[in-house]
């Protein structure tokens, strides 16, 4: 006996290999209990003997009687026979029990022999007209050769059925296949499935709901007259009962499925296309994004580098202090974004290659002047321009804070000049020694001579001007037109002095014979009392001298000059008494003598009273110029703990940028774990980088601190904040490198079907032979790292060649090196498969029913609106000999997806 039931939960076969059946499509088996329901039963009976005929018709006979007609076992051999299209043995002719028997049994050995285990259906029960086992085995027979090998997308027979009818009807109204039994009553479903693939034998938009033997018959009679498939079922039969037999439906359905098959391979084919089309398409965005990315980034390059090149320098030190900052929100704001935008540029340009050469597609290029290098070359420009512009900027300040102060060390000093010479030229001019006395001449002559030594005194300041003058000019100080007329009316001024001064001496010593009797005492005074005030002038104009410093250094030099400046006061005090007492001996001879005095020596303006002012002004100032010191060399002592504070940071933070790079570089080499472990660990390593980033901002504002202060060396670290900021950049894009390499050898794994432990012996045997754990390995150690994973590459007839077929794969530029991502690309399409131009232009011939060209009617039948229109406009004009009118080149744009080289 054979089970019938079991046949369905087992395998079916082809080619002698079993094929496993889902025990799920047995769930609502009509045979579970070998019991029929009788309106089930009738309709197998029609379906099943209709089904029969469809065959036994080939061979020129048919089956009335399906219980009866198969008992003898001649029409149930033959009918196998149509059906395989293979001959059985010869059946036997007698009319004896025991002949039917034997040709029956000869039939479900065929049936066997196809990987079908038949269980409780014997021979016997089929000789002796049992309606429930022969029912049975023609379903097993529907089953195996109509049924079984219909697939969609790799499900099971029934669920393959299921789902092609669910896609052919989807763009139906009222229809809802979710089963072969009441998902079928309406007739709807019927009719789509003919409209959908020949739409000129039905009006669909005139069947109704409500009317469902309108829509079965009407489908039924169209099938059967147009498409050569039986009338199978009446539809009152189906109609009127609660639940149509599954079986009978689909069996009838298989019909339909067989009828449209040279569509189905359409389908299939459509799906290819589309296939390889969408992965185009997202390469394509995926070009489009990268080109959109590259070419705002080099657009914001090419505006920052002009700003960054103006070296056009400002007036005033609020000017150029307000550039800084601006450069500073630069560094701050504007340049981090971008910094992050040339990582994800060039991880997203590594994705995309290995994304292309996963599908087998040319490599992308970028449009000329954006490739990942010309992107590299501009920011190296930008880096170059930004480090001058800050050293401008910096040098700039310099230059504006010593022309302010020798612009006001100039105001100074010709102020002090011009109060001097006020009165002067009216004094040389005048002619009061043409009515004076002998004495008075005299007198005159002497206080001459006492101004021309004053006059050569000042001599060295008028020079001073001059240079302080001819330095603002070579700096380029803004108000040098002011600064220059000044100084020429000074240099005028003391040219008139000097020839007034000479013409008036020549009158003076033309009378001088005429006159005697010169005051020594009046003369010594002037004499002495001239040179000690232009001391102390100059030594007032020292103590309230401006003063630049930018160390500690420097102000100590200053307060130890000042110190032996103190130390000069009291011999200068000394030289005051002496004076004050040549003129109290003056007093006194000139009373003792009876001499009435003029009140004033005529020898000299220097009064006892002016010198005793000035002295005191000194005193004064000493103790000013001791604070102004004292204060000077407070900010140099905070500016050095400024110096001192950065550079400790600096000094940890520098080691620690260096140690992390080294140890990214050791851990790209080792990868220890799955991809998905060292892709954890990399992540959390790389946060620990990131959570480092108050570190480096806590540099940034220290750095701030000694920029404001005008800070410009540092002797305590020689890391600068320039230097940090790149390490500090290098080191996150490093690790973002790092772990896109993994993300994409993840990619190339999970697209390939490399195995964890075939990574794991890929890296193994990379590392073993990257002796200098460079990442990358030269042309002999790569043939050693073949030869260990079994490629015969030292064969000596065929080793060089396999060997230089191989480098040509994976170091297509002949850089003589391979790096890893290379490797496993080459190792992976080694052992898989992937979509090839041959395979896409035959996908699109069978659209084109064998066709050199293809129509755009064509393409939007069988392919998504989206891709038909992406089709059709990328498609080159058909030329060919049998071209008509629209028609396109499906043979060059298939290969064109791929490249020249797949041609």
């Amino acid at each position: 006996m054979v089970d019938y039931h079991a046949s369905n939960n087992q395998a079916y076969s082809s080619g002698g290999q079993s094929v496993y059946m889902d025990p799920r499509e047995q769930e609502n088996d009509w045979d579970r209990d070998l019991l029929l329901d009788p309106a089930w039963e009738k309709q197998q009976r029609k379906t099943f003997t209709a089904w029969c005929n469809s065959h036994l018709r080939k061979a020129g006979t048919q089956i009335e009687n399906i219980e009866e007609d198969f008992r003898d076992g001649l029409k149930l051999m033959l009918l196998l026979e149509v059906i395989s299209g293979e001959r059985l043995p010869k059946p036997e002719r007698g009319k004896m029990r025991v002949h039917k028997i034997n040709n029956v049994n000869k039939a479900l050995d065929f049936i066997a022999s196809k990987g079908v285990k038949l269980v409780s259906i014997g021979a016997e029960e089929i000789v002796d007209g049992n309606a429930k086992m022969t029912l049975g085995m023609i379903w097993t027979i529907i089953l195996r050769f109509a049924i079984q090998d219909i697939s969609v997308e790799e499900t099971s027979a029934k669920e393959g059925l299921l789902l092609w009818c669910q896609r052919k009807t989807a763009p139906y109204k009222n229809v809802n296949v979710q089963n072969f039994h009441i998902s079928w009553k309406d007739g709807l479903a019927f009719n789509a499935l003919i409209h959908r693939h020949r739409p000129e034998l039905i009006d669909y938009d005139k069947l109704r709901k409500d009317d469902p033997l309108t829509n079965l018959n009407n489908a039924f009679e169209v099938a059967e007259k147009y498409l050569d498939i039986p009338k199978m079922m009446d539809a009152e039969d189906i109609v009127n009962t609660a639940r149509p037999d599954e079986k009978a439906i689909m069996t009838y359905v298989s019909c339909f499925y067989h009828a449209f098959s040279g569509a189905q391979k359409a389908e299939t084919a459509a799906n290819r296309i589309c296939k390889v089309l969408a992965v185009n398409q997202e390469n394509e965005h995926l070009m489009e994004d990268y080109e959109k990315l590259a070419s705002d980034l080099l657009e914001w390059i090419r505006r920052t580098i002009p700003w960054l090149e103006n070296r056009a320098p400002e007036k005033t030190m609020a000017e150029m202090q307000q550039k800084l900052e601006d450069f500073r929100d630069y560094r701050r704001v504007h340049k981090p974004p971008k910094v992050q935008e040339k990582c994800q540029l060039e991880i997203n340009f590594n994705t995309l290659q290995t994304k292309l050469r996963l599908s087998n597609r040319p490599a992308f290029m970028p449009s000329e002047g954006r490739m990942v290098s010309d992107i590299n070359g501009s920011w190296h420009n930008l880096e170059g321009a930004e480090k001058g512009y800050e050293e401008w900027l910096l040098n700039e300040i310099r230059r504006l804070e010593r022309l302010d102060h020798l612009a006001e060390k100039f105001r100074q000093k010709a102020t002090i000049h011009e109060s001097w010479t006020d009165g002067k030229e009216a004094m040389l001019t005048q002619k009061d020694y043409e009515t004076a006395s002998l004495s008075e001449v005299k007198a005159l002559l002497r206080k001459h001579e006492a101004f021309e030594s004053d006059l050569a005194a000042h001599q060295d300041r008028v020079e001073q001007i001059a240079a302080i003058a001819q330095e603002l000019n070579e700096l380029d100080y803004y108000d040098s037109p002011s600064v220059n007329a000044r100084c020429q009316k000074i240099c005028e001024q003391w040219d008139a002095l000097g020839s007034l001064t000479q013409s008036r001496r020549e009158s003076l010593e033309r009378t001088e014979k005429q006159l005697e009797s010169i005051d020594e005492l009046y003369l010594e005074y002037a004499k002495r009392a001239a040179p000690f005030n232009n001391w102390m002038e100059g030594a007032m104009e020292d103590l309230q001298d401006m003063f630049i410093v930018h160390n500690i250094d420097e102000i100590q030099g200053l307060i130890t000059a000042h110190e032996q400046f103190k130390s000069t006061l009291p011999e200068a005090n000394k030289e005051r008494e002496a004076i004050q007492a040549i003129q109290a001996e003056v007093q006194k001879i000139a009373q003792y003598n009876g001499i009435k005095l003029s009140g004033s020596n005529p020898y000299t303006t220097i009064t006892p009273k002016s010198i005793d002012s000035k002295w005191d002004k000194v005193e004064q100032l000493v103790p000013k110029r001791d604070q102004a010191l004292q204060e000077e060399l407070a900010k140099q002592q905070s500016n050095d703990h400024l110096r001192r504070k950065f550079a400790s940071q600096a000094n940890i933070v520098g080691p620690w940028i260096q140690t992390k790079m080294e140890e990214i570089g050791r851990i790209s080499i080792e990868m220890n774990g799955t991809l998905e472990d060292q892709l954890v660990n990399l992540r959390e390593y790389e946060q620990s980088i990131i959570e480092y980033k108050p570190n480096i901002d806590q540099l940034e504002g220290d750095h701030q601190l000694i920029q404001e202060a005008l800070i410009f060396d540092n002797k305590y670290t020689s890391y600068t904040m320039e230097h940090l900021r790149v390490g500090w950049e290098q080191l996150l894009t490093t690790i973002a490198r790092t772990i896109n390499e993994i993300e994409n050898q993840i990619l190339t794994r999970d697209a390939k079907g490399i195995s964890q432990e075939q990574l794991h012996e890929y890296r193994t045997s990379f590392n073993h032979f990257d002796k200098d754990h460079s990442g990358a390995l030269m042309a002999e150690e790569f043939k050693a790292c073949l030869i260990s994973l079994g490629y015969d590459v030292e064969n000596e007839k065929t080793g060089d060649a396999e060997f230089n077929r191989i480098m040509g794969i994976v170091d297509p530029n002949n850089s003589g090196a391979v790096t890893f991502q290379a490797f496993i690309d080459f190792m992976s399409r080694e052992t898989t498969d992937t979509d090839t131009a041959d395979q896409v232009i035959a996908s699109f011939k069978i659209l084109a029913a064998d066709k050199n060209f293809i129509t755009p009617e064509e393409l939007r039948r069988e392919l998504p609106p989206d891709q038909a229109e992406y089709c059709i406009a990328r498609m080159a004009p058909y030329t060919g000999p049998d071209a008509v009118p629209g028609a396109l080149d499906y043979m060059s744009f298939s290969t064109a997806l791929y490249g020249e080289s797949d041609l």
